[in-house]
């Protein structure tokens, strides 16, 4: 059993972004903004055509980078040469051990692992991100849409908490390839005698989902996301531990 994960200050969704003052999501900018503003980082991970787990949000390049086509077509070193659109500092995708010695246990990191788009990919990109950690000494909680890769990580030994990341499955453009059974399962939280997740990664109005509600009433921690002011940080109190936010700077503690 994993040691529930201390979620002590807010999280800021992919790092402290701002694309007005050309610090862009899941940069190594927005990062630092949030290491030095005390603030957790929560983050994407993404698999490279050649297995090398990156940093990086979106199925495809097109938003962030302007490029075309799915990030599982390029190799790390393609990913790496690209530049994140309207950054600052020229940032670019970084490689997840680059990303781990660039925060060095400073904060909590909340990594998601992306759905991916086989078992065999899904295999790969949990592998690769515990090789990572094994030398990793900080603060580290893991977590997914996707059960199997919450099963695949603790099928290979994670001793840091893993939760699920959930909501209530009725958005049909989030949702179209699902089936409703699979929608079912997922928002109801039906994998749990397999995927034995420690936290809950929940949006934040669908908060009052019964499973969740249930989790939490066993003492299971809840992270509310995505918060974007105060108001909504105000309107989730009680029903979560910690906020997942953007877009404007809650206390840090």
């Amino acid at each position: 059993m994993c040691a529930k994960p201390n979620f002590d200050r807010p999280i800021a969704h992919r790092g402290l972004h701002d694309r007005g003052r050309g610090v862009i999501e899941n940069s190594a900018s927005a990062f630092a903004a949030a290491i030095e503003a005390g603030y957790a980082i929560e983050c994407d991970v993404q698999l490279s055509r050649d297995g090398i787990p990156m940093i990086f949000h979106d199925d495809d390049l097109d938003r962030l980078t302007g490029v075309s086509g799915p990030v599982g077509a390029r190799t790390m070193a393609e990913l790496s040469s690209y530049t994140l659109l309207d950054s600052a500092a020229g940032d670019t995708p970084q490689r997840f051990d680059a990303f781990l010695a660039q925060v060095s246990g400073r904060v909590l990191l909340q990594i998601e692992l992306k759905q991916q788009p086989n078992q065999a990919a899904t295999e790969v990109l949990a592998q690769t991100v515990m090789d990572a950690l094994k030398g990793y000494r900080g603060p580290v909680t893991l977590e997914s849409f996707d059960p199997k890769l919450i099963i695949e990580v603790k099928k290979r030994g994670a001793t840091m908490p893993v939760g699920i990341v959930t909501y209530a499955y009725d958005e049909p453009e989030w949702d179209q390839q699902l089936s409703d059974a699979t929608k079912f399962a997922l928002r109801h939280l039906l994998h749990w005698p397999l995927s034995r997740f420690d936290f809950i990664s929940c949006r934040d109005k669908s908060l009052d989902l019964p499973a969740v509600r249930l989790f939490r009433s066993f003492g299971m921690p809840v992270t509310a996301w995505t918060i974007k002011s105060p108001a909504a940080a105000l309107a989730v109190l009680g029903k979560a531990d910690q906020i997942v936010f953007e877009g404007f700077d809650p206390p840090s503690a």
